[in-house]
């Protein structure tokens, strides 16, 4: 199997940098990025989930008027620093992966109390599993406020607990839904409505401790449903410990690794992948029991995954390739709305914004509407205004490939200006595709 250094660096990263530097040896590039260690670093201005907490305990008590918001720098500072990452690093494999699982894990600031954690959750519960169990990604998730809020699991309580006696607060059971649904083991486990129901009774008590002076998750006895529970034929205990046997049992299930799997497939390798291919990751997560870096070793070992252009660019992945072989990004300025989280938000995909909990959709059929494409058109000309410092014929090189580019270099020749010709460089078919 060849591995193509252009291909490594833009269906695994995010494309190459304007400067035309690729690695020499694609493989073992992709593998050292795979740890131990991540070397992404952020200000250590960026708030916690805690310093967030507290922001919106203040804004809650201040009711600043429209336009005021306390928390609103906090969303804006996190986005712009994440992203400016993605424009630099030298990782890229790493960060894919780490919006991967964001995308799989989503929280979205349409709820608004969200806005403010919604970065620490990424780099709290996402960022240090990326490689690691994910049964312990799943676990950091369920217990992250951004998570328990986001679907209402922190207000849940067990009708027959102490907090629930009288039937003024009752169970919900959103999160252990879309836990099973989206997150683990998918409706092909073959789960029922009373699985759910008992699922989100021993999720209650998992809850948000927001009036603390180091606010964050907190399990509520009170709150518990009392007794065992049973869930898709296994009884667990009551209490904490019983919901944390609870996710252990869900991220070792076998319809989890098959459902990540395709969902890893879907993102990495295509629309309609094989299922040589989706077997091939399922055996890596369950001969290792749902090992995150064994998975994605695996990715790179997939012979489907080295077709060239196979996967069209979301508005996420071709922000980010721009930026990066045009060389821009975002003002560090917090107070200033990020260049690169607004052009995303204008090509229909505003950064933690998802409409729903399922995220945002690896399909190109949901991307590639008429009027979508011409959005695309309209953003590649405005990219184009300041055209870069190297010739765009040469960028064109660089992001396409000396024999997969030629046509488009060609159209590029023929064009008005420099602005024109970057302008077809960026909405061309090659571009759009990685």
């Amino acid at each position: 199997m060849a591995f193509d250094a252009l291909h490594a660096a833009t269906r695994f990263g995010f494309g190459p940098t304007g400067d035309g530097a690729l690695p020499a040896d694609p493989r073992s590039w992709l593998i050292a990025q795979l740890g131990p260690g991540d070397p992404a670093r952020f200000p250590t201005t960026l708030p916690s989930v805690s310093d967030g907490l507290i922001l919106l305990e203040e804004q809650h008590k201040l009711k600043p008027p429209p336009g005021e918001s306390l928390v609103a720098p906090l969303y804006r500072a996190d986005a712009s620093a994440q992203l400016n990452a993605l424009v630099s690093t030298t990782a890229p494999f790493r960060e894919r992966l780490v919006w991967f699982w964001a995308n799989h894990f989503t929280v979205s600031t349409r709820r608004g109390d969200i806005r403010p954690i919604a970065g620490a959750f990424v780099r709290e519960a996402i960022r240090p599993y990326v490689t690691g169990r994910f049964g312990d990604m799943l676990l950091a998730v369920m217990r992250h406020p951004a998570m328990l809020l986001y679907l209402d699991n922190a207000s849940s309580v067990g009708p027959d607990s102490p907090a629930g006696q009288g039937g003024k607060h009752g169970l919900n059971e959103n999160l252990a839904r879309e836990s099973l649904e989206l997150h683990t083991v998918s409706p092909a486990a073959g789960y029922s409505q009373a699985d759910v129901t008992a699922y989100a009774s021993i999720l209650t008590g998992w809850s948000v401790d927001r009036k603390s002076a180091d606010p964050g998750f907190v399990f509520r006895d009170r709150a518990h449903q009392p007794g065992d529970k049973r869930v898709m034929g296994r009884v667990f205990p009551a209490g904490e410990a019983g919901g944390i046997l609870m996710l252990d049992m869900l991220a070792t299930h076998p319809a989890t690794y098959r459902h990540l799997a395709t969902k890893l497939a879907l993102h990495f390798v295509s629309d309609t992948p094989s299922p040589d291919t989706i077997a091939h990751l399922t055996e890596a997560l369950a001969t290792t029991g749902g090992d995150l870096r064994a998975v994605s070793l695996a990715l790179i070992s997939t012979p489907e995954a080295w077709v060239p252009r196979s996967k069209l660019r979301t508005p996420f992945d071709l922000v980010i390739a721009a930026a990066r072989l045009v060389g821009f990004g975002d003002d560090p300025d917090p107070s200033r709305h990020g260049r690169l989280a607004g052009m995303m938000a204008a090509l229909g995909q505003p950064v933690w914004t998802a409409p729903l909990p399922n995220g945002w959709s690896d399909r190109a059929a949901d991307w590639c509407a008429p009027e979508a494409m011409i959005a695309r058109i309209d953003w590649s000309y405005r990219v184009a205004a300041r055209p870069p410092e190297a010739e765009p014929t040469q960028l064109a090189r660089i992001a396409l490939g000396p024999d997969r580019g030629q046509r488009t270099i060609d159209a590029m020749r023929g064009a008005g200006d420099r602005r024109d010709a970057l302008t077809l460089l960026l909405s061309s078919p090659g571009f759009q595709r990685r």
